[in-house]
């Protein structure tokens, strides 16, 4: 016989501390706890100083103008190709302000005898030679010498300043071709009643009858007469805008005061139209005040 063997039930006691029995019970909550306050934290810090946006800084070759620069170079040209006979210390003055430390007190220059004063001088090109410097090519109508073309280097100095860069240099005009008719490539306006509204907005337009040329304008257009009245002569052509529906060109022959025997012109306006109630109007001529 095999002798049978009772089993009994035994009980372990394994002794931990308090603590870490409390803490295995609160860990859970304890957590969560802590992610509700780090996002409150959070929250409050993007309230009180949201987060700015990187910009990166960037020179764009295309960005606008420095009217100020421009300036300053037409200045120097003037000072420049200006000059007196007998009073040499007026042109020195005259270019002190744009010498410094990089030019002679007369830009390397020693003027012919005679006088040379100019009479109208305009920037014609830019190029940007790099960051801050650019070169400006200055037409100068000098009188006895005509059209003068001068390329004049000018530094903004990084703290805003202008200086002239260097010595100047005469150059040649710019290129150029001659010109074309683009304003009547169009096809030709055959509508009658167009042409009428249009032959005689414009006669109204050029003899600054504002009040006639307003029974033709639609409403809200806004127009700018000349200050020199013309007579309307003879319209050459009136073709519509190219790739345009709602404006037409108007070549026409003008003569100013004096009749006949006054001066005469051949020019050219766009003219913006439109068809309201089966009645042309015109809502534009050329360019209007406020362009």
């Amino acid at each position: 016989m095999n002798a049978r063997r009772e089993r009994r039930a035994s009980v372990a006691i394994d002794a931990r501390p308090i603590w870490r029995m409390r803490l295995a019970q609160e860990l859970p909550r304890r957590l969560l706890h802590a992610a509700a306050a780090v996002g409150l934290i959070a929250c409050a810090r993007f309230a009180l100083a949201p987060p700015r946006p990187l910009v990166i800084a960037t020179h764009d070759p295309s960005g606008s103008r420095d009217l100020a620069a421009e300036g300053f170079a037409s200045l120097f040209a003037k000072a420049y190709l200006s000059w007196q006979e007998g009073d040499p210390e007026a042109r020195r003055r005259a270019l002190e302000p744009f010498a410094g430390s990089s030019l002679t007190p007369e830009a390397g220059s020693q003027p012919p005898r005679g006088s040379q004063q100019v009479l109208f001088e305009q920037v014609i090109g830019e190029r940007e030679v790099e960051r801050g410097l650019h070169v400006y090519s200055i037409a100068a109508d000098t009188g006895a010498e005509g059209l003068v073309y001068l390329s004049v280097p000018v530094l903004r100095r990084p703290d805003g300043g202008l200086e002239i860069a260097g010595y100047p240099a005469f150059v040649g005009a710019p290129a150029a071709a001659p010109a074309e008719a683009i304003t009547t490539a169009g096809r030709e306006v055959e509508d009658p009643a167009l042409r009428a509204v249009v032959v005689r907005a414009l006669r109204n337009y050029l003899a600054s009858a504002s009040e006639e040329l307003a029974a033709d304008l639609a409403p809200g257009a806004e127009v700018s007469p000349p200050q020199r009245k013309l007579s309307l002569e003879a319209l050459q052509s009136l073709t519509w805008a190219p790739g345009r529906e709602n404006a037409v060109v108007a070549l026409v022959v003008a003569v100013g005061e004096g009749g006949a025997g006054g001066a005469r012109y051949t020019l050219a306006y766009e003219v913006g139209v439109l068809k309201a109630a089966g009645r042309w109007e015109l809502s534009a001529i050329e360019t209007g005040p406020r362009a």
